[in-house]
């Protein structure tokens, strides 16, 4: 009978989940709203009734779980911002007491590095940093084969180091952090400083605020928007030198980014690459390969999940 892991990826406003077999093949995928403003045992009725019986029917040897401050050490969710559940949730006692198998919590930018590294485009690499270009910015750092969860199990939180210092508020109560310039919401505050900086005509000037995103950004670049083209060039240009300074930290060999603005291609991609071997330690300079993750097109959350159940539960499968 072939084994699978439960992979689940929690976010604010949507749950996805699926069996995943050691492959990277899904099987019987879906999702729900989160219910964010609820509390966390009525979000674990429901992941119940949603997968119990893909539990029962197949042999599902554990769970992975990314979610947002998800600790892997303490198997906590802390001070999650977009999860009303409390400061600090007990989830994987919780989700232990109630569904049976075991599982493995993580933030859910590792668990994108651990998917890649499983079934993506680092299969087989040892050193590789995988950045996150969503909602926010989020990071996943693997050295020696091996992800970096640190000290505290909270390792890798790259979107908060500082741009400038004095700069645009964050929702983790810092100011200038990386992620408050390079992410969907980043650069939607940066469309709108060029917008007041330009006079230059704009089809994003006739977008109500609250529903540019971007991927309005990104078709408007395509189609040769100026503001739309400066916004990638000034994010690309930020991502970039961070970038150059995460490569004296670890010395990846590829850096790979994945989220919606990396949709963008050229338009995030070149100034990004442009203004990373600009800033680059000499020693590194043309060593890095950047290119975007090759799990774009496939339910990448739901696999990286899985990728940390299963480099969590497969040795101890195979033991037993």
């Amino acid at each position: 009978m072939a084994e699978y892991v439960l992979g689940i990826d929690i976010g604010g406003t949507n749950t996805k989940f699926g069996l995943v077999d050691r492959d990277g093949n899904i099987k019987n995928e879906g999702n729900f709203p989160t219910q964010a403003d609820a509390d966390i045992n009525t979000f674990l009725d429901l992941l119940y009734s949603h997968v119990i019986e893909l539990i029962q029917d197949n042999h599902v040897i554990g769970a992975g779980v990314g979610a947002p401050n998800g600790n892997y050490y303490k198997g906590t969710i802390e001070h999650a911002p977009n999860l009303n559940w409390g400061e600090i949730v007990e989830f994987r006692q919780l989700f232990q007491d109630k569904f049976k198998i075991p599982v493995a919590l993580t933030n859910d930018a590792n668990a994108a590095a651990l998917g890649e590294m499983l079934f993506g485009g680092a299969k087989g690499m040892k050193d590789f940093v995988l950045f996150t270009l969503g909602t926010g910015l989020g990071s996943g750092i693997v050295v020696d084969g091996k992800l970096v969860y640190g000290y505290s199990g909270m390792a890798g939180e790259i979107g908060h180091v500082s741009v400038n210092p004095d700069g645009r508020h964050c929702a983790c109560g810092r100011k200038g952090c990386l992620e408050t310039y390079v992410s969907a919401t980043g650069i939607k505050r940066t469309v709108s400083k060029l917008m007041a900086d330009y006079t230059r005509p704009s089809v994003l000037r006739d977008v109500p605020y609250n529903q540019i995103d971007g991927k309005v950004i990104t078709d408007a670049a395509k189609n040769h928007d100026y503001i739309a083209i400066k916004a990638f060039e000034y994010t690309g240009k930020i991502l970039g030198q961070k970038l150059a300074d995460t490569v004296l930290h670890t010395s990846p060999k590829t850096i790979f980014l994945f989220g919606g603005l990396v949709k963008a291609g050229e338009y995030l991609l070149d100034p990004a690459k442009h203004y990373m071997e600009e800033k680059m330690f000499k020693p590194f300079k043309n060593m890095v390969d950047l290119r975007p993750s090759s799990l774009m097109d496939r339910n990448a959350a739901v696999l990286g999940g899985a990728a940390l159940g299963w480099t969590e539960f497969e040795q101890k499968v195979s033991i037993a």
